[in-house]
This record gives C-alpha cells, structure tokens and sequence, in this order.
C-alpha cells in the first residue's frame, strides 16, 4: 500500500495543463525510483524486525531456563502484548515455558527463507508502480492518462483493504476495502497539498 500511494503521489505531482511527453517521462521514472529506495527500506526494515524478534526470543529462553516456575511464566507474560498477557492462562504459560526450555535449533540469525520473504515484500513494493504509471505510457492525454492512474491506484487500494479485512477476520472485509479506498483519497489529497 506504500508503494502504491508514494507511486500515485508522484505521478499526481505533474502538472496536467502543461506536462509534455519528457515530463510525464520523468515523473514515471521517479515513481520507479522512489519504489525502488522503498521497496528496499521495507526488505530491510523486515530483515531487521525478524533478528530483533529472534534475538528477543533467544534472551527470554536463557531468562526461564536459569528461572524459577513462577519467575519464567511472569518473564513470558511480561514479554506478551498486554492484549495477550490478559487471556492467557496457567496452562498456555506453562506450554510456552516448556517450549523455551526445550533445546533450540542451532543459529538464531537470519534464514535463506527470511532473505526470499524481504526479497518477495521488495517486489511487491516495485510492481506496485506499474499499475500507476501503465496509463501514462498507453493513454496519450495527459489528464484522462491521469485520471485512469487514479481510479486504477483506488481499485488496488480496495483489494488490499478487502485482503486486509479477510486477514483480520472482519465480518465485512469490503467495508475494510472501502474505507482503504478513502483513506487513500485522503492521502492522495495530504501528499498533493504539502506539496508531493
């Protein structure tokens, strides 16, 4: 969704009564461009999370092996999002003791799949260009090219929403998708008036 929305800022940073062919060119290359530096912060920024996640986990085994009962299972709920640590029980703290306590697989550092996941979250970042920029390089009028560029940037923005809502188990997932759509018409119109 990032990358969509920094896609269609950028086109929509052009300038619909004077744009000519070079300027439209430019702009589509700085949505790539800009895509591309984000797409590879968001791969980083995930490898990075999932060693800290690691390496968090990896201190909270060595913190309930040397512990007591009671001092592993309040390390654990102490180590829990608060909305977790609130519905867990006896038995589910002392599952995922045991499970600490259990011996760890060796190398608690990052794994070829994590390095496919990062490269998989940088494509989808990239590709989320090509449906902003398509309309530019098949559509000649600048501004109906614009507006095409936009109703696409809203329809994935939907579909995202929707997928978003499924994910998180809403009952009406499109309603999800819906206020996506609107909240990028409400980003749309942010980046545009600060100037992007």
């Amino acid at each position: 969704m990032f990358g969509l929305l920094m896609a269609v800022s950028i086109v929509g940073a052009l300038s619909i009564a004077t744009a000519g062919r070079e300027d439209v060119r430019t702009a589509l290359i700085a949505a790539l461009g800009c895509n591309l530096a984000w797409g590879l912060v968001d791969a980083v920024m995930y490898l990075v999370r999932t060693l800290t996640e690691r390496t968090r986990n990896a201190s909270l085994a060595k913190q309930v092996t040397g512990a007591t009962l009671g001092e592993g299972r309040r390390a654990i709920v102490a180590s829990l999002p608060e909305h977790v640590a609130a519905i867990v029980g006896d038995a589910e703290l002392e599952g995922m003791r045991r499970r600490l306590l259990a011996p760890q697989a060796p190398g608690g550092g990052l794994r070829g799949e994590d390095y496919l996941a990062a490269t998989g979250i940088f494509l989808l970042v990239v590709l989320a260009t090509f449906p902003v920029v398509v309309p530019f390089l098949v559509i000649d009028d600048t501004a109906r090219a614009m507006q095409v560029s936009r109703l696409v940037t809203l329809a994935m923005l939907f579909v995202a929403g929707f997928a978003l809502g499924r994910y998180a188990g809403h009952r009406r997932p499109a309603l999800t998708g819906f206020s996506m759509a609107l909240l990028g018409v409400a980003l749309i119109a942010a980046i545009k008036a600060l100037g992007g």
